[in-house]
């Protein structure tokens, strides 16, 4: 469903600010696959997103989605093919329109434009049953600006928006990171059920350790531009926090040292 091949991408090349960013990043992910991905800050991670989605284009290498070689698609037709949730609960929404408008737009993100009415009886049907499964009441708040929402509202609402039209590839780039600890545990057992209920293959970038050993089947960790650790479904499965941060000893010979890393543990 995913491939990264060879991926490369260098920021103000041969300047003294120099930086590479993602080196020889080589990942597949298989339907229903749904992978966590750790990492310092200035890893890879959210560029490695980014690279997928389209906002940026690697200097080389190829990325294919649902067997579509997508590496020189812009970034507004790749969106058909992919649901993305940002860490910012403002971005992903439009905040000076409705909820139902919100949804209407998400919905109509891969089919054809037609002259039919933007929501028709059917499909505000399904808005109110989809709403419902958020257990936040919004299905009686149709009406209501998305700005007046709160972030867990919100964000509540990307996911759910997000996920709508079963997406080839759904990215979560650190979308609990910005809520407070329930809130985050909302989006969190939110994810879950939306991820499972669809099998959709899904990428999630994460800071918090305890995040990225409870969700998904597998696991990659990032240093300096390269995934530096793989783990597959069986071996996650007896994976701790404690193992992993020995690992990272181990592969690069240094303690993992991130602040925000290790207060996500």
């Amino acid at each position: 469903m995913l491939k990264l091949q060879a991926i490369n991408k260098i920021f103000n090349e041969a300047t003294a600010d120099e930086k590479i960013a993602l080196d020889q990043i080589n990942l597949e992910l298989k339907a229903g696959d749904f992978v966590t991905v750790i990492g310092s800050n200035g890893a890879g991670k959210s560029t490695m997103l980014n690279m997928i989605s389209g906002a940026l284009t690697p200097d080389f290498g190829e990325i294919v989605i649902d067997g579509k070689d997508v590496t020189s698609l812009p970034e507004y037709k790749r969106s058909q093919l992919i649901g993305r949730v940002f860490q910012d609960p403002m971005a992903g929404t439009a905040p000076t329109m409705t909820i139902e408008e919100n949804l209407a737009i998400a919905f109509s993100r891969n089919k054809k434009r037609g002259l039919k009415s933007g929501v028709d009886k059917q499909r505000k049907e399904f808005f109110l049953q989809s709403l419902e499964t958020l257990h936040l009441n919004l299905e009686n708040r149709l009406n209501a600006k998305v700005g007046l929402l709160s972030g867990g509202e919100r964000q509540a609402l990307s996911l759910l928006m997000a996920t709508f039209t079963k997406p080839s590839i759904l990215l979560l780039d650190e979308h609990t990171a910005a809520l407070d600890p329930s809130r985050a545990e909302l989006i969190t057992n939110l994810t879950k059920q939306l991820v499972e209920k669809d099998q959709l293959t899904t990428l999630m970038v994460t800071h918090n350790m305890q995040q990225a050993l409870d969700l998904g089947n597998r696991l990659i960790m990032m240093d300096k531009g390269q995934i530096i650790l793989e783990v597959g479904e069986e071996e996650k499965k007896d994976l701790t926090i404690a193992k992993l941060m020995d690992e990272f000893q181990r592969i690069r010979g240094e303690k993992l040292t991130s602040d925000r890393t290790l207060l996500s543990v």
